[in-house]
């Protein structure tokens, strides 16, 4: 395998790999005879068509060059430089020493020659020398050639395509079987000399006829000779791809001279698309911007907007407001915002590409400026939310809260009802001693009962007390409504005490009291008063947020059950006592006065009340068990919703993970690298069904109004931060895949030197952050042989080149603004004296140009883009209508306004 090097080469040029394409040579291919007679042929004639400018020639390729005195010859015609005096003995030593210096010569040039040596050249090796002539055809008759900055191959096709472009049956797509019909031959003399080809007469089924045509033409009337025979290109499958690119580049430089209008053109129509380009790009970026930022402006004050509802139901409809912002109005504007960036770094891209002054949006349209204002939306979308819910909570609680206030309150009136009347009642002052004291045991029992009832209005209090605390909306009502109560029993109590007093001054006159009736109350009021607790406790109302608190509440309902039995023997023990009364009654003749003098509680109202409270038992158990069934169904919406959520969140993760080590580990060429992103992106999008599934699910949560998941650790708002950075991380990574391309296509470099400037870049981001620190870019910059040491000189440089690439000073070299810096080291770019010259030559060598000169030369659209911003030529040698293109030049590199 001979290797082919292009080393740092100091002509016009510059330091090119111009042998890239001739990395696969491999000489057991000459072994193919047809090949290496093609080979042979073809670099003979080459070789003697130089030759003969110095009245020589050779006809053996492989024995003339074997003492280098010819070889010497040759390099001196081709390139015009005059090599070392050749030595003219006839000994090995003197051959050796001529070809050395010719391979010498050949290696100034910038070619590294690998494993070729003179005595291989002087033993007459036709595999070495036809290689060596190879080696000297690319570097002096096609490293030069350059078609809108492509490499020296690629540029030659290129124009062949161009050249052949409009000729039926010619399409040129390599240096072999494209050229066996010889159309193409043929084709490229009538492009540029229509004279000298009858085109419309040649047949595609007549290879042998059309090449023996164009190489007559070609060597009478054009100056090649000819390279090859007809039947030695008919006759091979795959002609010798060398001899075929040997023979075209004859043509190219023949032709070459037609070409320089051609190229100035080109090059004025270049830039002024790249200018037209640049302005809308400009244009619909303002807008977008404007539109984005109008969009916030208004809805930052809607999301924060806290006028409170009175009711859940109201608060629910600005949640469903909320969640229809969530779903519909924001995701649109997160993809403006994602695409805003994409915009603005693609612009600033082309404009370094194309060296010319970077964009600066208008005053408050920055990204930062978005970024800044996007920031403050999602803080208040976040305060907003979270005040929702917080509202939903509290509403909730005052309305449980008002409903208990308003019961405890009826209950309690209620049980007030007639109190007052019959505790100022003077009843006593008729009573018999036993009526007397009935009553004082009556009043007794009320005490109790009294006593009993504290409990409910201390209750009653602290809820009106929490009412107030937490804002209730008809505080005014409940306050009223609990003062009413604290009054009354105020009241009741004093009039109880005074009562007590009355009934006490008038136990000393009386003497008979009836054991059983006192028995029987004393044991009633407390029952009933258990009962009455009871039947409230069945009632109350409950509110619970998972399945914990209502088995709680079951488990405290099933031990109450377990007491009935106890309290219905008590029931039977009570009912017993009034059965003892009058079966005494009747035993004895007594006639009963009526109802109990000591309680008004009967034996019926205590039936009664167990009846009621014992139908109010099942029905417990049913509520009970209805808001286990709710709670159970709520907490399989938490576990559906964290089945989800985990498994996203896992997603979202390992693609975030993912996306990085593709953005690290990227293979191929780019544009494989930009399909397997798309695709790739193609791949997340199909995800989106995922997210609307989990949106479902997080929409029936809030409507359950389940406020926390113990399954899960993730939110709905983290895993939508979650996903919009995952799509805006791989948009991101597409963008700068697609500016590399634009680098790579504006600046001729080549995929190898993009994977090379990669894999550096790779190496010294240990972090794999993406972006270099100071010290890590200063070691790659010494590892591709920059001298930036650590001294004053080398602290210099370095300084300058972190101007170039950091110019923010953020203390980091992103990858963009590396092959940036790398690809303007290494490639040309447009120049505004560049596009001066160009507009020079179509002006016929004028200092000025006129708008028919301009209407002539470039496409109309472009044409009258420069007529309307070229000033007037002020010069003395100026005609009526001359424009000043050296001052528009200037302008379109930022060098004077236009």
């Amino acid at each position: 395998m001979v290797d082919y090097h292009a080393a740092n080469n100091q002509s016009a040029g510059g330091a090119q790999t111009y042998m890239e394409q001739e990395n696969d040579w491999d000489r057991d291919l000459l072994l193919d005879p047809a090949w290496e007679k093609q080979q042979r042929k073809t670099f003979t004639a080459w070789c003697n068509s130089h030759l003969r400018k110095a009245g020589t020639q050779i006809e053996n390729i492989e024995e003339d060059f074997r003492d280098g005195l010819k070889l010497m010859l040759l390099l001196e015609v081709i390139s015009g430089e005059r090599l070392p005096k050749p030595e003219r003995g006839k000994m090995r030593v003197h051959k050796i020493n001529n070809v050395n210096k010719a391979l010498d010569f050949i290696a100034s040039k910038g070619v590294k020659l690998v494993s070729i040596g003179a005595e291989e050249i002087v033993d007459g090796n036709a595999k070495m020398t036809l290689g060596m002539i190879w080696t000297i055809i690319l570097r002096f008759a096609i490293q030069d050639i350059s078609v809108e900055e492509t490499s020296a191959k690629e540029g030659l096709l290129l124009w062949c395509q161009r050249k052949t472009a409009p000729y039926k049956n010619v399409n040129v797509q390599n240096f072999h079987i494209s050229w066996k019909d010889g159309l193409a031959f043929n084709a490229l003399i009538h492009r540029h000399r229509p004279d000298l080809i009858d085109y419309d007469s040649l047949r595609k089924d007549d290879p042998v006829t059309n090449l023996n045509n164009a190489f007559e033409v070609a060597e009478k009337h054009l100056d090649i000779p000819k390279m090859l025979d007809a039947e030695d290109i008919v006759n091979t499958a795959r002609p010798d791809e060398k001899a075929i690119m040997t023979y075209v580049s004859s043509f190219y430089h023949a032709f070459s001279g037609a070409q320089k209008a051609e190229t100035a053109a080109n090059r004025i129509c270049k830039v002024l698309a790249v200018n037209q380009e640049n302005e809308q790009m400009m244009e619909d970026y303002e807008k977008l911007a404007s539109d984005l930022l109008e969009w916030i402006r208004r809805t930052i004050p809607w999301l924060e907007n806290r006028t409170q509802e009175k009711t859940v139901k109201d608060l629910q409809a600005k949640q469903e407001d909320f969640r229809d912002y969530r779903t519909v109005h924001k995701p649109p504007k997160v993809q403006e915002k994602c695409q805003l960036e994409i915009s603005f770094n693609t612009l600033q891209t082309k404009l370094r590409l194309n060296n010319r002054p970077a964009f600066m949006p208008s005053e408050g349209r920055m990204v930062s400026d978005i970024n800044t204002a996007w920031h403050t939306l999602e803080g208040a979308e976040k305060g907003y939310e979270e005040w929702i819910l917080s509202e939903i909570r509290r509403l909730e609680r005052l309305e449980h809260l008002a409903e208990k206030f308003h019961q405890k309150a009826a209950i309690h009136e209620s049980w007030t009802d007639g109190k007052e009347a019959m505790l100022t009642q003077k009843d006593y002052e008729t009573s018999t001693l036993s009526e007397v004291k009935a009553l004082l045991r009556k009043h007794e029992a009320f005490e109790s009962d009294l006593a009993a009832h504290q409990d409910r209005v201390e209750q009653i209090a602290a809820i009106a007390q929490e009412l107030n605390e937490l804002d209730y909306y008809d505080a005014a009502s409940v306050n009223a409504r609990c003062q009413k109560i604290c009054e009354q029993w105020d009241i009741l109590g004093s009039l109880t005490h005074s009562r007590k007093e009355s009934l006490e001054r008038t136990e000393k006159q009386l003497e008979s009291i009836d054991e059983l009736y006192l028995e029987y109350a004393k044991r009633a009021a407390p029952f009933n008063n258990w009962m009455e607790g009871a039947m409230e406790d069945l009632q109350d109302m409950f509110i619970v947020h998972n399945i914990e608190e209502i088995q709680g509440l079951i488990s405290a309902h099933e031990q109450f059950k377990s007491t009935l039995p106890e309290a219905n023997k008590e029931r039977e023990a009570i009912q017993a006592i009034q059965a003892e009364v009058q079966r005494i009654a009747q035993s004895n003749g007594i006639k009963l006065s009526g109802a109990n003098p000591y309680t008004t509680i009967t034996p019926k109202s205590i039936d009664s009340k167990w009846e009621k409270a014992m139908a109010m038992v099942p029905q417990r158990d049913n509520a009970l068990q209805d808001e286990l069934n709710k709670q159970n169904n709520n907490d399989s919406l938490r576990a559906t919703f964290a089945a989800q959520a985990n498994a996203v969140g896992a997603y979202l993760q390992a693609k975030m993970e993912e996306i990085g080590r593709i953005s690290i580990e990227m293979n191929g060429t780019l544009e494989d690298q930009l399909t397997n992103l798309k695709d790739y992106q193609t791949t997340i999008m199909s995800y989106m069904p995922e997210i609307n599934k989990l949106e479902g699910h997080h929409q029936q949560i809030q409507e359950a109004l389940i406020f926390d998941n113990q399954y899960t650790s993730y939110t709905m708002e983290h895993l939508r931060v979650g996903w919009e950075q995952l799509l805006t991380t791989i948009a991101r990574t597409i963008n700068e895949v697609e500016n590399q391309i634009l680098t790579r296509d504006a600046k001729g470099i080549s995929q190898e030197q993009l994977f090379e400037y990669r894999a550096s870049f790779n190496h010294f981001d240990k972090d794999h952050s993406g972006g270099l620190k100071a010290e890590e870019f200063k070691a790659c910059l010494i590892s591709l042989g920059y001298d930036v040491e650590n001294d004053k000189q080398g602290d210099s440089e370095f300084n300058r080149i972190m101007g170039i690439v950091d110019p923010n000073s953020t203390g980091v070299v992103t990858f963009q603004a590396f092959i940036d810096f790398m690809s303007r080291e290494t490639t040309d770019t447009d120049t505004a004296d560049q596009v001066i010259a160009s507009f020079k030559i179509l002006a016929g060598d004028k200092n000025f140009i006129t708008a028919d000169e301009l209407r002539r030369e470039l496409p109309p659209d472009q044409a009258e883009y420069c007529i309307a911003r070229m000033a007037p030529y002020a010069g003395p040698d100026g005609v009526p209508g001359a424009l000043d293109y050296m001052s528009f030049s200037t302008a379109l590199y930022g060098e004077s306004d236009l």
